[in-house]
């Protein structure tokens, strides 16, 4: 599990993070929500090693991330997968080369065990035989699920999502969060999704942390978070929502568009 406890971290006389505490249990979904500048890709980039707290400390399996050396953090990195929010895709490279980098420079694997991995997470991804193919020669959605097909390609304990459906048309979100739902049920990964889009939430959380001004302002189930009277939660949830009733209204005219 992932176990975060009284972290702190501030940049110059910024206080980013102000005591936060939160357990990913294993094999669970959670979602991090809040208005941007709350903290929550910081608290990503502690959890994956990339920022030193100030204070407190965050357990990944029981091991603290921040005394680790760079020996057993690179290892302990191999249990992680992570989609950015912009795919991050090497435009010089291929498809296949993109989904088997982590095979091929971590892992050391040979080209023909790489190539039957790589065809085997973009079927997952519902991306068969694009191996060949650029990542210019992609759709924002596309792009989005190789990068989904490179976190998995290592066989992940943990995916980290960060925005996974930003930029995309109603259409694909929808299939972005199909796959977060059924890759933690078919693959039994720990799963954080970073995300402001409360629709998603809705569809593939176990519970939600909810971040404002630095700390975890609520913590529950997403059908907590849908009735909760707290104002500040509500102007959050509300104003989210109205923007995903639009979304929803415009995924319904597609549909009927394509039938």
């Amino acid at each position: 599990m992932i176990e975060i406890s009284h972290l702190k971290k501030s940049f110059g006389v910024k206080h980013v993070l102000q005591d936060v505490s939160l357990t990913v249990q294993t094999g669970e979904t959670m979602a991090i929500i809040g208005r941007s500048g709350c903290g929550k890709s910081v608290m990503l980039k502690h959890i994956v090693g990339l920022l030193v707290p100030d204070a407190g400390a965050v357990k990944v399996d029981g091991q603290t991330i921040s005394a680790l050396s760079q020996t057993e953090l690179y290892e302990l990195r191999k249990k992680f997968g992570m989609l950015f929010q912009g795919a991050a895709l090497f435009d010089s490279m291929t498809v296949g080369e993109n989904v088997g980098l982590a095979l091929r420079e971590n892992l050391g694997m040979k080209p023909a065990e790489i190539k039957k991995i790589v065809a085997e997470k973009l079927a997952m991804v519902g991306l068969p035989e694009t191996e060949r193919m650029k990542p210019s020669e992609l759709s924002g959605g596309m792009r989005k699920r190789v990068g989904l097909a490179r976190a998995l390609a290592t066989n992940p304990t943990y995916v980290f999502y960060d925005e996974p459906t930003t930029g995309l048309d109603p259409i694909m979100s929808d299939a972005i969060d199909l796959l977060v739902v059924q890759l933690a049920k078919e693959l039994k990964v720990t799963s954080v999704v970073i995300t402001h889009d409360m629709q998603s939430v809705y569809k593939v959380a176990g519970r939600v942390a909810m971040m404002h001004e630095g700390r975890i302002y609520f913590l529950g189930t997403p059908e907590e978070l849908r009735t909760a009277t707290d104002p500040l939660i509500r102007n959050f949830v509300d104003r989210n929502s109205f923007q995903d009733t639009e979304i929803e209204s415009e995924k319904a005219s597609m549909r009927r568009s394509l039938l």
